[in-house]
């Protein structure tokens, strides 16, 4: 853009304080990663929270561009999980 201001695209928030994983397993593969198209029932990841795996929707259409938390390192609740640029 020529204004010279970032282009701020939505995220998709933690919606719990927990333990987030990027995948169901530690030998399974990722549930998304950069360039994964994704839709409001597509699963993005797992946050535990007292022992309760809870599967998080994207609630959103759009592609991943950028993953900002670590799989197996503890989130805020509101923290932003993953950059979408929206379809």
């Amino acid at each position: 853009y020529a204004t010279g201001f970032p282009v701020t695209l939505p995220s998709i928030n933690s919606p719990m304080v927990g333990t987030f994983y990027s995948s169901p397993a530690p030998d399974a593969p990722v549930y998304v990663e950069v360039g994964t198209v994704v839709n409001a029932e597509t699963v993005v990841c797992i946050i535990e929270a007292m022992k309760v795996m809870n599967e998080i929707k994207a609630e959103m259409s759009g592609t991943v561009v950028e993953i900002l938390a670590e799989n197996g390192k503890p989130v805020e609740f509101g923290k932003p999980l993953f950059c979408i640029k929206p379809v």
